[in-house]
């Protein structure tokens, strides 16, 4: 995708400008124009332009969205197996094999990790006789082995792959990262079993609730650790899907009252990595329903 950077020259500020209450008039002023977008740039800034289109160009060129290949079923042939290349297999509507996708894409390997879906209702045989005998997904394979469980992939993916760190050297952060790897199922478990219609709105507020007391922790960063991210990455598949889930389907809005959790949510709506990975919400609704025979 090309933007054009369209510059003008206009005498006063626009009428919808703030300081409208304070008419004055702009030399020279610049107006960028993007998708959706306009940035209005007076004369002081002109020395940042080539910065600001350089952080912009940066921050489309990231967002090009990958090819995906289509889910091998039981009829597919199976990739060359061991062959040296790095391969991660998921599912593109699990969100545990999500995580490890997510990971793939923050590290920016999409070029050295392969992406190998499977379709779970069609599985191929050979996926557990000659590439994961758990017949699970997400596993990777790299360096003649294959490693799975999504929580010890991110960590793998981190430290074995070139790319930003996504784990913090802070000892302090380290150690609540264990305990919210640890809280994940504890997580869920109440707000599945309040959407199957066996447990409680206010279980499943509590669990929410824990998270909205984990995002105050740290103050340098609207995420878990402050700073983005695995901990982020391992509960942002479940937490958009339970989102999505409980206000269709249950009224229920899981933001109301936590302010902290809705900027996290508005934060990673903003992450090109995680982006890559999602499904329709109309898609994930219906998936829940089906999985839990909900009832409108």
């Amino acid at each position: 995708m090309t933007s054009t950077l369209k510059v003008s020259f206009r005498g006063v500020v626009p009428t919808s400008s703030p300081l409208k209450s304070r008419p004055r008039v702009l030399d020279s002023l610049y107006v960028a124009k993007f998708p959706n977008t306009t940035i209005l740039c007076p004369p002081k800034l002109r020395l940042q332009a080539k910065t600001t289109r350089a952080s912009l160009s940066a921050t489309m060129a990231t967002g090009v969205q990958e090819a995906l290949p289509p889910a091998l079923t039981s009829t597919s042939d199976p990739p060359s197996i061991f062959d040296g290349k790095t391969r991660l297999y998921i599912s593109y509507t699990c969100p545990f094999a999500q995580r490890a996708w997510i990971a793939r894409n923050c590290k920016g390997l999409e070029e050295k990790i392969e992406l190998v879906p499977i379709n779970l209702q069609d599985r191929p045989s050979w996926y557990k006789e000659k590439v994961y005998p758990p017949n699970k997904v997400p596993s990777l394979e790299h360096n003649n082995e294959v490693k799975g469980e999504s929580l010890d992939l991110i960590r793998y993916i981190d430290s074995n792959f070139e790319g930003p760190s996504l784990f913090p050297d802070d000892p302090a952060k380290r150690e609540f990262a264990e305990e919210l790897f640890t809280y994940t199922d504890s997580f869920s478990k109440p707000v599945i079993s309040f959407f199957k219609g066996e447990g409680t709105e206010a279980a499943a507020g509590a669990a929410f609730d824990y998270i909205e007391t984990a995002l105050a922790k740290f103050e340098d960063g609207p995420f878990f650790l402050g700073q983005f991210s695995l901990v982020d990455i391992a509960y942002a598949p479940f937490i958009d899907r339970f989102q999505h889930f409980a206000l269709d389907v249950k009224k229920y809005d899981i933001t109301a009252g936590r302010p902290k959790l809705a900027a996290w949510i508005e934060e990673m709506n903003k992450n090109e990595g995680f982006n890559k990975t999602r499904r329709d919400p109309k898609e994930l609704v219906e998936s829940y329903k089906k999985r839990f025979s909900a009832k409108v």
